[in-house]
């Protein structure tokens, strides 16, 4: 019986966010984030990802940190471009 229920569950391939404000309910002490969850066949639907406060606060620190790596790898890509490659 599990087998059929599994069966019929929805597959997400993965999330995204959504281009929408990200809301903080400070009665529920808590954080919104839209985002679009995907399917193997294409179609998508949205929901919204609960953060605690902690949550947020490691995220940003991460995001922060993957925002300066990748700032740098730009500055090193520009100072020393690799080979061109051929126009048509």
């Amino acid at each position: 019986m599990s087998d059929q229920r599994e069966a019929n569950q929805p597959v997400i391939i993965h999330a995204t966010p959504i281009k929408r404000d990200v809301a903080y309910d400070d009665r529920a002490q808590q954080t919104s984030l839209p985002i679009a969850l995907h399917r193997p066949d294409g179609g998508t639907e949205e929901t919204i990802l609960i953060l605690t406060p902690g949550e947020v606060e490691l995220y940003a620190i991460q995001l922060e940190q993957a925002i300066a790596r990748r700032e740098s790898a730009r500055e090193r890509r520009l100072r020393c471009p690799g080979p061109s490659l051929p126009t048509r």
